[in-house]
């Protein structure tokens, strides 16, 4: 059986100063306690299938029955599948982490963990006002609905929300990193967080 590294193992020296950089993080999670521990991979090993076809079965839905394809039920499909993008940022390495005895996650992978789970994150924020202010469409004006909430509109919405999603994780993402860490590399959490 290979030996895990240790906490010295993943710093590497810089040969320009005398400074040791993290390469890689330790993610500490709920407990240490290895029957605790497989009680909660089979929880949320049931939580997250569930979450998954849950949300995917919404969209495949929404796509198969012609009678679903209006406004209000692509902005649901939109927010379905952001749903299951954003469990699945954290989930996978959450349940590989309650049963394996290492579980460091690289800087390059804690950068993208923090930066998808910034983008649907936010992505989900801004489609949820793209679904308030279609809401207020049918609401106000319904007989006018369909011109009002054409593909012209929505689209640009649902695009616009992932958009802002995106540069709004850029930002926290490329602040997060640029930045050098030289502690400790335990993260009290079962995920890279700001």
């Amino acid at each position: 059986m290979p030996a895990l590294p240790s906490a010295m193992d993943l710093h590497v020296e810089n040969p320009l100063e005398n400074v040791t950089e993290v390469t890689m993080f330790i993610l500490m999670g709920f407990t240490d306690d290895f029957e605790l521990q497989v009680f909660l991979f089979l929880l949320f090993l049931a939580i997250y299938l569930f979450t998954l076809v849950g949300n995917l079965g919404l969209v495949v839905l929404v796509i198969a029955d012609s009678r679903l394809h209006n406004p209000m039920y692509y902005f649901l499909s939109a927010l379905s599948f952001l749903d299951a993008c954003y469990s699945t940022v954290v989930s996978p390495k959450m349940l590989v982490n309650f049963l394996a005895e290492n579980k460091a996650i690289s800087l390059v992978g804690c950068a993208a963990q923090l930066f998808l789970f910034g983008t649907f994150g936010t992505t989900e924020c801004f489609l949820l006002a793209a679904m308030a202010y279609d809401r207020y469409v049918a609401i106000y004006n319904p007989l006018l609905y369909v011109v009002s909430m054409s593909p012209r509109v929505y689209v640009p919405l649902i695009t616009g929300s992932y958009v802002c999603g995106i540069l709004h994780a850029t930002v926290h993402t490329v602040a997060t990193f640029s930045l050098s860490f030289c502690g400790s590399n335990e993260i009290r959490h079962f995920f890279c967080d700001i």
